[in-house]
């Protein structure tokens, strides 16, 4: 087994890819202002956000995918496969002819990633640090599935609401969390989540994801709009000015509720299985 700065090098090309042409990176978002009251119709548009179209269950599609870290830049392409708070899976290809490099899939515990090209496995824990080993984000199991959904829920009731600004057409939440605050900036009109903000006790943003380019569809007799672009921010905090991990997903294709995935990996042949709990970052992280 080769020393473990270097035990993942098989993975690195997940995420090496195509390289850093048409280099696509997370945009702004402008945060209303403007103190409000909080109205019965203010009340009834967050219960309504907040459930993030339950009735999406699974999505399978093909996106690009950038990936930006504070050393590295890449540009991979995906086929993604979610099954809501379930498992997920990606299959990442490159060059030209859009060769598959590496399979990752996700359970609830556990993390398996396939080196394609060398038919090495990898296998962990699905926890933060492992997440971003091999993708550059630690967002959190959850968060990040129901990212690539394009429908991030929000479990805390209107009571936890702690304050409603307005400005720019867009309506701000401000929910009480145990160990901080979470932001909700909701388009009143479409009816539509287009940022959430997650900040620490001292007022910093931790994680920022930003909801783009909806798509009106009808999934299970309802009418949804869904966001094709997604863009996720993961802020160092200790470190003020710190650059951040990005993850910006856009679909150029997807199906709502397909079919559910197989909840079984299977193992691959003849592969050599290593630890990715006992790996150290890859190099270009």
């Amino acid at each position: 087994m080769r020393s473990k700065g270097v035990v993942l090098w098989g993975v690195v090309l997940l995420l090496l890819g195509t390289g850093c042409s048409e280099f696509r990176t997370a945009g702004r978002v402008e945060l209303p202002l403007e103190q409000t009251a909080m109205i019965t119709e203010h009340a009834a548009l967050y219960r309504e956000v907040a459930a993030a179209l339950p009735y999406i269950e699974t999505v399978d599609g093909y996106a690009d995918v950038w990936i930006k870290t504070p050393k590295r830049q890449k540009r991979v392409y995906c086929n993604i496969r979610v099954n809501r708070g379930r498992e997920a899976r990606m299959i990442v290809s490159y060059g030209i002819l859009g060769w598959p490099v590496a399979d990752m899939f996700f359970s609830r515990d556990s993390l398996y990633v396939h080196d394609m090209l060398n038919n090495n496995l990898f296998l962990g824990s699905n926890n933060d640090r492992n997440l971003e080993k091999i993708i550059g984000v630690n967002s959190g199991y959850k968060m990040l599935t129901e990212a690539l959904l394009g429908a991030v829920s929000t479990p805390e009731p209107e009571s936890a609401i702690r304050s409603v600004k307005r400005g720019g057409g867009q309506l701000l939440f401000t929910v009480e969390l145990p160990n901080g605050t979470k932001e909700l900036v909701v388009d009143p009109v479409q009816r539509t989540l287009t940022a959430l903000l997650l900040k620490n006790r001292q007022g910093k943003t931790v994680t920022e994801l930003h909801f783009r380019s909806f798509e009106r569809l009808l999934v299970a007799g309802h009418t949804a709009l869904v966001p094709k672009e997604i863009e996720m921010l993961l802020y160092n905090t200790e470190v003020e000015g710190a650059a951040g991990h990005q993850l910006v997903i856009a679909y150029d294709e997807r199906v709502f509720n397909k079919g559910v995935l197989s909840s079984r990996f299977e193992i691959p042949k003849r592969a050599r299985v290593f630890n990715l709990d006992d790996a150290e970052t890859l190099p270009w992280m």
